[in-house]
C-alpha cells in the first residue's frame, strides 16, 4: 500500500467506517493513557514510566463511563440538535458529579487495588485537582473528535446530496435539448420530402449522425472538441439544404482541436437559434458567420447572424435551447462564466470564451469579440465588425 493509498484509508475508511469502531477505540486511549504516563513522569510523580502506565490504565474504566455519555448522548441528541444552551448545563452539571466519580473511584477501587498489591506511593484519598484534571480531559477530548467527525459526516453527505441534485439536473436539462434539436431537424428534413427532393436520404443520414451523437457520446460529462464541431457542420449542412442559395455561410476553425474537451452541447443551442429566430425570420438574402479559434488552452467562439432589424431576437420564451444552455453553465460552472449576448439591430453576436484543460475540465467565461478573419459579403458588414 503506497503512501496515497494510505492516507487515504487513514482519512476515509478508517475514520468512517463501523468496521474500524473497536480498533479506534483501542487506538485511542492506547494514546491517551500514554500521554498522561508521560505527563505524570515529567512533572516528578513517584514511579516508572511502567508505574505510571499501569495506573492510568486502571482509569480506563471509569474514563469510558464518565466520556461515552457526553460522546454518543449530549453531543449529537443534544448539541448537534441546536439545543445549545441545554447541552452547556448539562456538560456543567456532568463535569460537578465528575468530582463526585473522581473521588469515589480512587476510593474504593483504585486505592485497595493498590494496597492490595502491596504498592509503593499510593495515591491519596480526597480530592485530587490533577486527578480531576485527568478525567475531564478523558471526556474532553474524545467529545472534540466526535463534534468534528460527526460534523464533517454532515458536511459529506450534504455535499454529495448537492452533487446528486446537479447531476439530475443536468440530465433533464440535457434531455430537454435533446427533442428540441430533433423537432426542429425533423421540420427541416418534412420540407423536403413534400418536394419529393433525392437528398432526402443523405439529410436522414446526417441527422442519423447527429442523433447518434447526442444520444451516445453526449452522456458522457466531456466530449472531445472535434465532436462537437463536427455535429455543428452537421447541423449547418442539413440547414444550408433547406435554404439552398437563399444564404451566405462563413465557417472558420483555426488552430489545433485534437485533444481538446468541452461539455457537451454547449454551443450547437446558439447556432441552432441562430437559423431558427434569426436567418429563418429575415426576408433579404440572410448571412450567418462561425468563427472557431483555439489557442493554447483557450477556446474562442463566435456565432453572429442576420436578422429584421425591428424583429426582437429571442432568447426566452419558445427558445429553451438557449435557456437550457444557461442553466447548464450556472450548475456546471458557478461563478466561472458569463455569457454574452448581444442584439445590435439587423445582426446578432454570441461570443464564449471556453478554457480547455488536459483534466477534461472546462471554464467558461465572455468573449472578447475576437476578430472575424474570413470574409462575409453582405452590406452591414461593416457594422458587425
Amino acid at each position: 500500500m503506497d503512501m496515497q493509498r494510505l492516507n487515504s484509508f487513514l482519512s476515509g475508511e478508517f475514520l468512517f467506517s463501523s468496521r474500524y469502531r473497536v480498533w479506534r477505540h483501542v487506538i485511542y486511549w492506547s494514546f491517551h493513557i500514554t500521554i498522561w504516563a508521560t505527563f505524570w513522569l515529567v512533572m516528578g510523580i513517584p514511579g516508572s514510566f511502567g508505574r505510571q502506565l499501569f495506573n492510568m490504565s486502571l482509569w480506563v474504566p471509569v474514563f469510558i463511563l464518565f466520556s461515552y455519555p457526553l460522546v454518543y448522548g449530549a453531543i449529537p441528541h443534544v448539541l448537534l440538535k441546536g439545543h445549545v444552551s441545554f447541552f452547556i448545563l448539562l456538560v456543567l452539571a456532568w463535569a460537578a458529579l465528575g468530582l463526585f466519580i473522581d473521588s469515589a473511584y480512587r476510593s474504593y477501587a483504585i486505592i485497595p487495588l493498590q494496597e492490595a498489591m502491596g504498592l509503593e506511593n499510593i495515591v491519596p484519598r480526597g480530592a485530587m485537582p490533577s486527578c480531576y484534571l485527568c478525567m475531564t480531559t478523558s471526556a474532553a477530548s474524545p467529545m472534540i473528535i466526535k463534534f468534528f467527525k460527526s460534523w464533517t459526516i454532515k458536511q459529506r453527505d450534504w455535499m454529495l446530496a448537492r452533487q446528486q441534485k446537479l447531476t439530475t439536473e443536468l440530465e433533464l436539462l440535457k434531455a430537454q435539448v435533446h427533442p428540441h434539436f430533433l423537432f426542429n431537424t425533423l421540420n427541416n428534413i418534412y420540407s423536403f420530402s413534400m418536394d419529393n427532393s433525392p437528398k432526402t436520404p443523405g439529410l436522414i443520414l446526417k441527422l442519423s449522425s447527429l442523433l447518434s451523437y447526442m444520444l451516445y457520446d453526449c452522456k458522457a460529462e466531456q466530449v472531445t472538441l472535434e465532436q462537437e464541431i463536427e455535429t455543428m457542420k452537421n447541423y449547418i449542412d442539413l440547414e444550408k439544404e433547406r435554404y439552398g442559395n437563399k444564404i451566405e455561410v462563413s465557417w472558420n476553425v483555426e488552430g489545433t482541436i485534437k485533444n481538446k474537451f468541452i461539455s457537451p452541447l454547449l454551443m450547437l443551442p446558439f447556432l441552432e437559434n441562430a437559423f431558427k429566430h434569426g436567418v429563418s425570420e429575415q426576408l433579404e438574402k440572410p448571412w450567418l458567420s462561425i468563427d472557431i479559434s483555439v489557442k493554447s488552452d483557450s477556446l474562442r467562439c463566435k456565432i453572429a447572424n442576420s436578422k429584421n432589424e425591428f424583429v426582437p431576437y429571442h432568447t426566452n420564451g419558445n427558445g429553451i435551447g438557449i435557456t437550457n444552455v444557461k442553466k447548464r453553465l450556472a450548475l456546471i460552472y458557478p461563478s466561472k462564466h458569463e455569457l454574452k449576448l448581444n442584439d445590435e439591430g439587423d445582426f446578432f453576436v454570441v461570443s464564449l470564451l471556453v478554457k480547455l484543460a488536459g483534466d477534461k475540465s472546462a471554464y467558461l467565461e465572455t468573449a472578447g469579440q475576437p476578430q472575424i478573419t474570413q470574409t462575409i459579403r453582405h452590406e452591414n458588414l461593416h457594422a458587425f465588425r
